[in-house]
């Protein structure tokens, strides 16, 4: 990834789904992606939801599809959140695309100069992120995610996996 990115540099393109597993496999047999990589039950540092304390309990898996990622969201609780605003329970659609800001705080007010409301926000392993609702401006949410080596070098774990894996179905899910 790019030391210097635009405003615009969509990385990553989100599902929720039903079951990650299940989605997982129906993307691999699909387009032939692989391997995800699995983080489960992600622990999310002061989460919030439409301005209020928002937990919610949600697994990734993320593979590399060329220079997109392909994420797929499971929420597991039936808490209200940035998920369940557009895809309901038992459904899946695409959800978001993510892009990755060296100046977060310029990125967000950017969208909310906008008239652009947070739908949601925290961090997770020291990383700010954010989504915005922007859905009814482009059908799908805009996640903005705090540039910095730590997302920078799970993402290159990402890449690297795609690139070294043999296309063994039983290394489709590595748990992180």
């Amino acid at each position: 990834m790019s030391e210097h990115l635009s405003p615009a540099a969509i990385f990553q393109m989100s599902w929720v789904v039903r079951d990650l597993e299940d989605a997982a496999i129906r993307w691999n047999r699909s387009m032939g992606l692989g391997p995800f990589l699995v983080n489960r039950h992600i622990a999310i540092s002061d989460p919030v939801y439409r301005g209020n304390p928002g937990p919610v309990d949600f697994s990734t898996a993320i593979a590399q599809a060329g220079p997109i990622q392909i994420e797929l969201v499971q929420q597991h609780d039936d808490q209200p959140s940035c998920y369940r605003d557009s895809v309901a329970p038992g459904a899946e659609a695409m959800h978001h695309v993510a892009t990755m800001a060296e100046d977060f705080e310029a990125e967000l007010a950017r969208y909310t100069d906008q008239g652009f409301e947070i739908a949601s926000s925290g961090s997770f392993a020291g990383v700010r992120f954010c989504y915005v609702d922007t859905r009814g401006a482009f059908g799908h949410m805009v996640e903005i995610l705090e540039h910095g080596k730590a997302i920078t070098a799970f993402f290159s774990a990402i890449r690297k996996a795609a690139d070294d894996w043999d296309g063994d179905r039983s290394t489709l899910l590595r748990e992180l």
